[in-house]
Protein backbone atom coordinates (compact mmCIF):
# COMPACT_ATOMS: atom_id res chain seq x y z
CA UNK A 1 0.00 0.00 0.00
CA UNK A 2 1.35 3.27 -0.77
CA UNK A 3 1.27 6.22 1.68
CA UNK A 4 -0.43 9.48 0.30
CA UNK A 5 2.99 11.26 0.10
CA UNK A 6 4.79 8.60 -2.03
CA UNK A 7 3.86 7.99 -5.85
CA UNK A 8 3.46 4.21 -6.69
CA UNK A 9 6.73 2.70 -8.00
CA UNK A 10 7.42 2.59 -11.47
CA UNK A 11 8.67 -0.80 -13.15
CA UNK A 12 11.50 0.24 -15.21
CA UNK A 13 11.69 -1.87 -18.45
CA UNK A 14 14.04 -4.23 -19.67
CA UNK A 15 15.76 -1.14 -21.90
CA UNK A 16 16.19 0.66 -18.86
CA UNK A 17 18.05 -2.04 -17.10
CA UNK A 18 19.81 -2.80 -19.88
CA UNK A 19 21.20 0.53 -19.66
CA UNK A 20 22.01 0.60 -15.57
CA UNK A 21 24.46 -1.97 -16.98
CA UNK A 22 25.86 -0.66 -19.90
CA UNK A 23 26.42 2.68 -17.19
CA UNK A 24 27.56 0.86 -13.93
CA UNK A 25 30.84 -0.74 -15.29
CA UNK A 26 34.00 -0.49 -12.99
CA UNK A 27 37.94 0.31 -13.96
CA UNK A 28 38.60 -2.42 -11.35
CA UNK A 29 37.92 -4.23 -8.58
CA UNK A 30 39.57 -5.17 -5.57
CA UNK A 31 39.16 -6.41 -2.25
CA UNK A 32 39.19 -3.04 -1.01
CA UNK A 33 36.80 -2.22 -3.73
CA UNK A 34 34.27 -4.68 -2.16
CA UNK A 35 35.09 -3.47 1.43
CA UNK A 36 34.04 0.04 0.09
CA UNK A 37 31.19 -0.39 -1.64
CA UNK A 38 29.62 -3.21 1.07
CA UNK A 39 30.32 0.02 3.57
CA UNK A 40 28.42 2.24 1.46
CA UNK A 41 25.63 -0.35 1.50
CA UNK A 42 25.23 -0.26 4.91
CA UNK A 43 25.59 2.95 5.30
CA UNK A 44 22.39 3.64 2.91
CA UNK A 45 20.56 0.82 4.58
CA UNK A 46 21.42 2.11 8.44
CA UNK A 47 20.01 5.55 7.02
CA UNK A 48 16.60 4.03 6.11
CA UNK A 49 16.76 1.61 8.18
CA UNK A 50 16.31 -0.82 6.42
CA UNK A 51 16.62 -4.59 7.31
CA UNK A 52 19.07 -5.94 5.00
CA UNK A 53 21.51 -8.81 4.07
CA UNK A 54 24.39 -7.55 1.95
CA UNK A 55 26.98 -9.49 0.39
CA UNK A 56 29.94 -9.04 -2.39
CA UNK A 57 30.99 -11.97 -4.41
CA UNK A 58 34.10 -12.08 -6.81
CA UNK A 59 34.95 -14.97 -8.89
CA UNK A 60 33.45 -17.33 -6.84
CA UNK A 61 34.60 -15.88 -3.22
CA UNK A 62 32.99 -13.50 -0.77
CA UNK A 63 34.54 -10.43 -0.18
CA UNK A 64 31.54 -8.91 1.65
CA UNK A 65 29.21 -9.23 4.07
CA UNK A 66 27.21 -7.82 6.32
CA UNK A 67 23.51 -8.56 7.96
CA UNK A 68 21.65 -5.77 9.20
CA UNK A 69 19.11 -5.43 12.06
CA UNK A 70 16.03 -7.32 10.91
CA UNK A 71 17.14 -9.36 8.23
CA UNK A 72 17.14 -12.94 9.14
CA UNK A 73 18.79 -16.19 7.79
CA UNK A 74 16.18 -16.69 4.85
CA UNK A 75 17.71 -13.57 3.59
CA UNK A 76 21.14 -15.47 3.14
CA UNK A 77 19.10 -18.00 1.06
CA UNK A 78 17.53 -15.26 -1.13
CA UNK A 79 21.08 -13.92 -2.01
CA UNK A 80 22.59 -17.00 -2.74
CA UNK A 81 19.64 -17.73 -5.49
CA UNK A 82 19.81 -14.31 -6.55
CA UNK A 83 23.56 -14.48 -6.93
CA UNK A 84 23.60 -17.74 -8.90
CA UNK A 85 21.19 -15.73 -11.67
CA UNK A 86 23.89 -13.19 -12.20
CA UNK A 87 26.35 -15.91 -12.07
CA UNK A 88 24.53 -18.12 -14.51
CA UNK A 89 23.39 -14.78 -17.15
CA UNK A 90 25.90 -12.03 -16.33
CA UNK A 91 22.67 -10.27 -15.74
CA UNK A 92 21.13 -8.19 -12.61
CA UNK A 93 18.94 -10.83 -11.58
CA UNK A 94 15.77 -8.33 -11.76
CA UNK A 95 16.67 -7.87 -15.28
CA UNK A 96 16.67 -12.21 -16.31
CA UNK A 97 12.96 -11.87 -14.55
CA UNK A 98 12.29 -8.47 -16.59
CA UNK A 99 13.36 -10.31 -19.69
CA UNK A 100 10.95 -13.52 -18.95
CA UNK A 101 7.80 -11.16 -18.07
CA UNK A 102 8.63 -9.22 -21.23
CA UNK A 103 8.38 -12.75 -23.16
CA UNK A 104 4.76 -13.06 -21.91
CA UNK A 105 6.17 -16.10 -19.34
CA UNK A 106 7.98 -16.06 -15.35
CA UNK A 107 11.46 -16.91 -14.50
CA UNK A 108 10.38 -20.00 -12.81
CA UNK A 109 7.80 -21.50 -15.46
CA UNK A 110 10.28 -21.48 -18.26
CA UNK A 111 14.15 -21.07 -17.34
CA UNK A 112 13.98 -25.13 -16.76
CA UNK A 113 16.43 -23.73 -13.62
CA UNK A 114 15.71 -25.25 -9.96
CA UNK A 115 13.92 -22.34 -8.05
CA UNK A 116 15.07 -23.29 -4.52
CA UNK A 117 18.59 -23.05 -6.57
CA UNK A 118 17.85 -19.83 -8.35
CA UNK A 119 15.62 -16.57 -8.22
CA UNK A 120 15.41 -14.17 -10.58
CA UNK A 121 14.36 -11.63 -7.92
CA UNK A 122 15.90 -7.93 -7.84
CA UNK A 123 18.46 -7.41 -5.82
CA UNK A 124 21.36 -8.71 -7.49
CA UNK A 125 23.49 -6.80 -9.82
CA UNK A 126 26.62 -7.78 -11.97
CA UNK A 127 29.89 -6.83 -10.46
CA UNK A 128 31.17 -5.65 -14.39
CA UNK A 129 35.27 -4.62 -15.22
CA UNK A 130 36.03 -2.44 -18.13
CA UNK A 131 37.87 -4.90 -20.60
CA UNK A 132 37.01 -8.19 -18.66
CA UNK A 133 33.54 -8.33 -18.13
CA UNK A 134 31.52 -9.92 -15.21
CA UNK A 135 33.72 -10.68 -12.68
CA UNK A 136 31.01 -10.99 -9.50
CA UNK A 137 28.00 -9.96 -8.16
CA UNK A 138 26.45 -7.23 -5.32
CA UNK A 139 23.53 -9.12 -3.87
CA UNK A 140 20.58 -7.18 -0.98
CA UNK A 141 17.80 -9.04 0.65
CA UNK A 142 15.16 -7.93 2.50
CA UNK A 143 13.21 -5.53 0.77
CA UNK A 144 10.60 -5.75 -2.06
CA UNK A 145 12.57 -6.65 -5.14
CA UNK A 146 12.49 -3.27 -6.82
CA UNK A 147 13.44 -1.71 -3.58
CA UNK A 148 16.41 -4.40 -3.23
CA UNK A 149 17.69 -3.38 -7.01
CA UNK A 150 17.02 0.13 -6.73
CA UNK A 151 19.49 0.02 -3.25
CA UNK A 152 22.28 -1.84 -5.16
CA UNK A 153 22.01 0.55 -8.06
CA UNK A 154 21.97 3.64 -5.99
CA UNK A 155 25.16 2.44 -4.06
CA UNK A 156 27.15 1.64 -7.52
CA UNK A 157 26.17 5.18 -8.72
CA UNK A 158 27.48 6.72 -5.62
CA UNK A 159 30.85 4.13 -5.85
CA UNK A 160 31.71 5.07 -9.64
CA UNK A 161 30.85 8.97 -8.54
CA UNK A 162 33.06 8.58 -5.92
CA UNK A 163 36.03 6.99 -8.01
Amino acid sequence: MTSPKQSPELTPTVEELEAQERRLVLRQFTHDDAWALGSLLVDLARERQAPVAIDIHRAGQQLFHAALPGSTPDNDAWIARKRRVVERYGSASYLVGARFRAKGTTFEESSRLDPDTYAAHGGSFPITVEGVGVVGAVTVSGLPQLQDHRLVVEALELFLSRA
